[in-house]
């Protein structure tokens, strides 16, 4: 999809099946065990088998190679397999890249994945200790010696402008955080399952850095999550009803940088995501009246007000208003505060179990889901709906 034209990849291809592994703090095994045990398990939920793949997509941050995923599973020849880069950013746009295989017959089964130990081995949450000369890494420089070392620090300067812009405190960011536990509380896989907190919670954890604290930030999960990408016919003789990529788009905005694009000219949107937001109204002709349940990419809590606002659900400043009336059901699994940090694509399965209508937390005669992917990156976004 341009971002000066709609595309004519909606209603082309569906996410056919989902297969995770559990969520934990110590997964006990390697990064490629839990991406082969993803894949099987959302290739036994489509009703296919390894031979039937011919295509993978992953992150550019993933530590199992295509190639060798294929080999842990059981898949033969691949006629196409890409990564994406930018981390959580790419979540959604690995679909993306699925569907535009299978649409231009590139492909005709691809399977997305992400596995990683990111709790008991590498921590994002620990921020830069080394990185390679890059010119991705020049722009790092310019926030680094000022102790800006961490995805919480970066965030937490575009969330203090957001709050002097618009009058707010940051007991406003609870809203998000005790959405997204509420569903977590209902939702066995989910780590925080059973354990809901309240607004006075919100209030009461640590600071991490102001205006952020410890309940605005996402927890650090293990684990793997995969999804199986096909055409709309071939997904109407499988198992379950599809779930029919309506549309999907990425997004970067002017003076983008990983994190920390603090020379825009103003600190208070998401420029990237509302790239990803025009392209999606534009190529499903929907609006946000039209959308049943959000899953948005919450990282951290501000951003999930922003990204409301970009998509026009509501005014700049109004989200946490938004949030607090319930106006869109929102994260039913949990989100990544809630469920697990999978870098978004849990989110992309419970949008599937929305339009399946095997929530947890289901949404009455949910058909339309919007999906987003990592903030403050470039990024992605899908509209999944119910077939015809």
């Amino acid at each position: 999809m341009s971002v000066r034209r709609a595309d004519t990849l909606g209603g082309r291809a569906a996410i056919v099946g989902i297969g995770a592994t559990e969520f934990s703090k110590d997964s006990g095994r390697s990064e490629l065990k839990l991406a082969a045990e993803a894949v099987r398990a959302a290739l036994d939920d489509a009703g296919l088998t390894p031979a039937d793949v011919d295509g993978l997509v992953t992150f550019t941050m993933d530590t199992s190679p295509e190639i060798t995923v294929a080999q842990a599973c059981g898949i033969g020849e691949l006629s196409f397999f890409s990564r994406v880069h930018y981390g959580g950013g790419a979540a959604c746009a690995t679909v993306q890249q699925a569907a535009l295989a299978v649409a231009t017959g590139v492909a005709d089964v691809v399977v997305c994945y992400r596995a990683f130990n990111e709790r008991s081995s590498r921590r994002f949450g620990s921020g830069v200790q080394h990185r390679e000369p890059s010119a991705e890494g020049t722009a790092l420089g310019w926030a680094l010696p000022f102790g800006l070392l961490t995805p919480a620090s970066w965030v937490a300067m575009a969330a203090r402008r957001y709050l002097h812009t618009y009058g707010l405190s940051p007991d406003v960011f609870g809203h998000v955080a005790v959405t997204d536990r509420r569903h977590a509380a209902t939702n066995p896989a989910a780590y925080f399952y059973g354990k809901p907190i309240t607004l006075a919670d919100h209030v009461a954890s640590r600071w991490i850095v102001e205006p952020l604290r410890l309940l605005d930030c996402c927890q650090e999960t293990d684990g793997g999550q995969a999804l199986v990408v096909t055409g709309v016919e071939r997904a109407r003789d499988l198992p379950h009803p599809p779930a029919v990529v309506t549309a999907a788009a990425q997004g970067a905005g002017r003076g983008q940088e990983q994190m920390t694009s603090f020379y825009r000219d103003d600190l208070t949107g998401l420029p990237e995501m509302g790239v990803v937001a025009r392209q999606l109204w534009r190529g499903s002709g929907l609006t946000p009246a039209d959308i049943d349940v959000g899953i948005l990419y919450d990282h951290f809590t501000p951003f999930v007000l922003m990204q409301l606002e970009e998509f026009g659900f509501c005014g700049p400043g109004e989200a946490s208003g938004f949030v607090a009336d319930g106006a869109l059901p929102l994260n039913t699994h949990g989100g990544q505060l809630g469920e697990a940090y999978l870098h978004g694509m849990n989110g992309i399965a419970e949008a599937v179990r929305q339009i399946r209508g095997t929530s947890v937390n289901q949404v009455p005669q949910a058909s339309r889901a919007l999906v987003t992917a990592g903030t403050g990156v470039p990024t992605s976004g899908l509209l999944i709906g119910a077939d015809g």
